[in-house]
């Protein structure tokens, strides 16, 4: 559902958006000047963030993994759109009478809107602002790290400390995929890795010579944007290259569960996007024996190796190698065709 239609769009507001995104904003300084301004990303801007949730939460979805019941509160939430595609993609949990959405932003007009929105999609959760004095069962954590200061650093530390379950989304750059890394290792102890990362040891990014490397994945956009002239437009005015989704992402779990479809010990996810070359295939792989850079040759998986460089490709294997020749691979739970 667009909120917004595109023959309503001031087109000066998301220029003014975009501006103040390339500019950087200061930790816990609200940039929405009206709920305007919240629709208007919300549609654009936030819909394009969504398509990253929509890709991890397949995934998450297709291996059996889903949140736990309980409390779910969406942390410096802006328009609500990670909250939403989450109670989205699993509509029983969502209608649990466990499940509510609580809401946090430094800007009371981003908790205004994405509480209407989230009333909107769903009319019988409980919506509300945050109550510190209720834990979160899950915590949803989106596009953040770039803007905290040491105050909401503690603040953010603190609550995923009481969550089960954390859901963590930010942008694809090197700068803040190795943040998140570093987040990772600080709370590896206290959960289990569900994604992105096949093995729960220390993470093979942070081993010497790996520092040019950083851990992102690519999202696919809907093929129909790119016959939507509004679309098209909206890219050209940001600046914007509709075709590329890319994202870091971190999904944490202490709640106990057992996982329905635990990954084999052989697992391992390719990072970033392949380069396909006639022969063979070059993968920056993950797997409990690190990180590195293995090739996977055309006699091995042809047709594999043709999609491999595309955003709906799978990433997610158990295969095995020498000597940087992968030698064997299967698909662990693919995406659709």
């Amino acid at each position: 559902m667009n909120p917004l239609p595109w023959d309503n769009m001031d087109w000066g507001i998301l220029d003014r958006l975009r501006d103040g995104f390339l500019q950087g904003v200061t930790a816990g300084v609200p940039y929405w000047e009206s709920q305007y301004d919240l629709a208007h990303y919300d549609a654009t801007f936030g819909e394009r963030i969504g398509w990253k949730w929509d890709h991890v939460l397949a995934e998450l979805k297709r291996r059996g993994w889903s949140p736990p019941p309980g409390p779910l509160l969406d942390w410096g939430c802006g328009s609500g759109i990670a909250g939403r595609r989450v109670l989205q993609t699993w509509p029983d949990w969502a209608n649990d009478p466990a499940t509510e959405l609580q809401l946090f932003d430094h800007s009371l007009n981003a908790e205004s809107f994405a509480a209407a929105r989230a009333r909107s999609s769903f009319p019988e959760l409980a919506v509300h602002s945050w109550d510190r004095a209720v834990r979160p069962t899950t915590l949803v954590i989106s596009h953040v790290l770039n803007e905290l200061d040491a105050d909401a650093t503690a603040d953010l530390e603190e609550v995923i400390a009481a969550a089960d379950v954390v859901l963590w989304l930010e942008p694809g750059t090197s700068a803040v995929a190795r943040e998140l890394v570093k987040w990772r290792e600080r709370l590896q102890g206290r959960f289990r890795v569900i994604y992105p990362c096949p093995h729960q040891g220390p993470c093979g990014m942070l081993t010497p010579g790996n520092e040019r490397h950083w851990c992102h994945h690519f999202a696919a956009p809907p093929s129909a944007i790119f016959a939507d002239s509004n679309w098209v437009r909206f890219g050209q005015r940001a600046g914007i290259d509709l075709r590329s989704l890319p994202y870091s992402a971190l999904v944490l779990d202490s709640s106990g569960r057992s996982d329905p479809d635990p990954l084999p010990a052989d697992a391992a996810r390719a990072i970033g996007r392949p380069q396909v070359f006639k022969p063979y295939a070059r993968i920056l792989g993950c797997d409990a024996q690190g990180v590195r850079s293995l090739e996977l040759a055309k006699r091995i998986d042809a047709r594999l190796i043709k999609r491999l460089d595309r955003a709906d490709a799978p990433h997610l294997f158990a295969w095995n190698d020498e000597q940087g020749q992968i030698e064997h691979l299967r698909v662990l739970f693919p995406p659709p065709s």
